[in-house]
């Protein structure tokens, strides 16, 4: 019995994945191929969010490769396609989206970030070594400098006394 039920479970795992769709192109020249392999790896899916339309199994990324494929027979540019991708699923489907105002946050943000926290820790290592390079007696004020030297005046006549 177990062992019919593993065969069953293996047969339909194995099911899947022959029904799994694979995109067959046919290209004028290996040129016009390595401009659809270029293309679909600098597009983003848009449902995977964070994988290009030639690694993703969305069914949009299968659609958009499509599309892709059909305007290279039409002898579209790649600019013309990037263009036509971004016009139709905004800047997410570029990996590297054009440096504007709305999207400086997105290239300069890292780097501020970055800079601050190496400020911050500047800041706090010299703030150290100064109050480290003080002598102890600065540390106290006037009246706490008086009061100590009382009370080790006092301590040290208590430890002479016989």
């Amino acid at each position: 019995m177990k062992r019919t039920s593993l065969v069953c479970l293996l047969g339909l795992l194995l099911a899947g994945i022959a029904h799994a769709a694979i995109d067959t192109y046919e290209f004028a020249d290996e040129s016009q191929r390595e401009r659809f392999t270029q293309l679909t790896k600098e597009l983003r899916c848009p449902k995977c969010q964070n994988q290009d339309i030639a690694d993703s199994n969305a069914p949009i990324a299968a659609d958009l490769r499509k599309q892709i494929h059909e305007q290279l027979q039409q002898g579209k540019t790649d600019a013309d396609i990037v263009d036509y991708m971004v016009a139709r699923y905004g800047d997410f489907v570029l990996y590297k989206p054009p440096l504007e105002g709305r999207t400086a946050l997105l290239w300069f943000g890292p780097a501020a970030l970055l800079l601050g926290g190496l400020l911050t820790i500047s800041v706090i290592v010299v703030r150290r070594r100064r109050v480290d390079a003080r002598p102890r007696d600065a540390l106290l004020s006037v009246d706490e400098q008086a009061r100590l030297s009382a009370l080790m005046n006092k301590d040290s006549l208590d430890k002479n006394a016989p």
